[in-house]
């Protein structure tokens, strides 16, 4: 009879521990998981761990990711038990910053098809919003220094970073980052989206410059992220990018960010297109406003629009789109 592999032994344990209960056996059992000569079953623990705030575990989180990063090539594949372990850590709030400035500077190329990759990307980024919960002086300089990272996961990271906790000088860089371009639309989108945390108007004004960009995704990552921030301040560009804009995908886009933004103003907006817009527009508008899975009340308000605008077309959409 063929021997179980331990790997796979110790990875079912990790999924049956998962709906147990947290007392001393379960702490002394996933304490020696942490601790198993596999990075995959030291990440899965981790991540155990962190998903069931198992703080008692952090003093072995911190030991288990300073005796994988001294050499992490050969202990840690893919940065798979680092990463976890520093998701752990953030989820738990650790607030000491050793671990999370260490792992900030790690870089690990491992060999890929195509040429090598930094496996470590995903690990500076999250590092840099732990960083920035510390106490440490000198966490925004260093974090602000990751925006020119050569990898986007490590760049995004620092942008949700300075967003959630850089005060206004971490708004500023934001716009720095922005105004001086990146090579990835979706680290630009991150900037879109932190500086419209505030809902602040000048926040909005500035995203709303980026509605016309040249590059397509970019000017749909402002869209976007001017719809989600739901701040009222950034329906009037979005109705007024609409009123200008002829054709194309981006009427498409601007109509799931004014659904998005579940503001009245908005979607009296949408409706009034779902009565009067060409057929094609109206189906599309009542797929954006679908897709936001509407309260009862502003269902029978689109239901309504669709009675009274009477096309066949419409009606089957609708019947499609709103099942009862």
């Amino acid at each position: 009879m063929a021997k179980r592999d331990p790997i796979e032994q110790a990875l079912n344990r990790i999924s049956a521990l998962k709906a147990a209960e947290v007392d001393a056996a379960f702490v002394d059992e996933l304490r020696a998981l942490l601790n198993n000569r596999s990075n995959l079953v030291a990440a899965k623990a981790a991540k155990l761990a962190g998903a069931r705030r198992v703080t008692v575990l952090i003093p072995e989180l911190v030991a288990a990711f300073h005796k994988l990063i001294v050499d992490a090539a050969r202990l840690d594949k893919h940065c798979a038990a680092l990463t976890e372990i520093v998701t752990a850590l953030y989820e738990m709030d650790h607030a000491e910053p050793e671990v999370y400035r260490q792992g900030l500077a790690h870089v690990q190329r491992e060999p890929s098809f195509g040429g090598a990759v930094d496996a470590a990307a995903q690990l500076r980024g999250l590092c840099a919003m732990g960083l920035v919960r510390t106490r440490d002086r000198e966490a925004l300089a260093d974090v602000v220094a990751l925006l020119v990272d050569p990898e986007p996961p490590a760049r995004i990271g620092a942008v949700r970073a300075l967003a959630t906790n850089g005060g206004e000088a971490g708004a500023l860089a934001l716009r720095l980052r922005v105004l001086t371009g990146d090579s990835e639309p979706e680290v630009l989108a991150e900037c879109f989206s932190g500086l419209l945390a505030a809902q602040s108007a000048s926040s909005v004004a500035f995203v709303a410059r980026y509605v016309d960009a040249e590059e397509a995704a970019i000017a749909e990552a402002a869209i976007l992220a001017l719809g989600a921030s739901r701040a009222p301040h950034a329906i009037p560009v979005l109705k007024e990018k609409w009123e200008r804009t002829l054709r194309g995908p981006i009427k498409k886009v601007l109509l799931f960010a004014l659904a998005t933004s579940r503001n009245e103003e908005a979607l009296r907006f949408l409706l009034t297109l779902l009565g009067s817009a060409p057929i094609g527009t109206a189906l599309e508008v009542l797929s954006a406003l679908a897709e936001q899975r509407p309260s009862e009340s502003i269902r029978a308000a689109i239901q309504s629009a669709v009675e009274r605008r009477a096309a066949e077309s419409l009606f089957d959409a609708w019947k499609s789109l709103f099942p009862l």
